[in-house]
């Protein structure tokens, strides 16, 4: 069965990077949109990022755009988040997530939480000085 596995989060001063990491079982991650999502404690889970199979594009929330970067391993089947420009209202559980419907998809600003089924545990990012 398909799972996603996220790690990489952390304490980081603002300012500070990490890199998020999402490892992917029985699926090649190429061939599927995989989504990046967080959600701070009393807030709606919101998407970050979304990455296009077979890199066919890519997308980032705008209050990220310059600072977080998606991208794909291909050797590893794992997609990485790199966020970097930490502030504090980055603080959140991150997620990635796909479908089985985003086989061969271009990511689409108009998807929402419930076109992703398939989500990880999550890792936290904690961004404090």
């Amino acid at each position: 069965q398909v799972q996603l596995v996220e790690s990489g989060g952390g304490l980081v001063q603002p300012g500070g990077s990490l890199r998020l990491s999402c490892a992917a079982s029985a699926i090649n991650v190429d061939n599927y949109a995989i989504g990046w999502f967080r959600q701070a404690p009393g807030n709606e889970r919101e998407g970050v990022s979304c990455a296009s199979s077979n890199d066919g594009g890519i997308w980032y929330r705008d209050s990220v755009k310059g600072r977080f970067t998606i991208s794909r391993d291909r050797a590893k089947n794992t997609v990485y988040l790199q966020i970097n420009s930490l502030k504090p209202e980055d603080t959140a559980v991150y997620y990635c997530a796909t479908d089985p419907t985003l086989y061969h998809r271009v990511c689409d600003s108009r998807w929402y939480l419930s076109d992703f089924a398939t989500w990880g545990q999550g890792t936290q990012v904690t961004v404090s000085s």
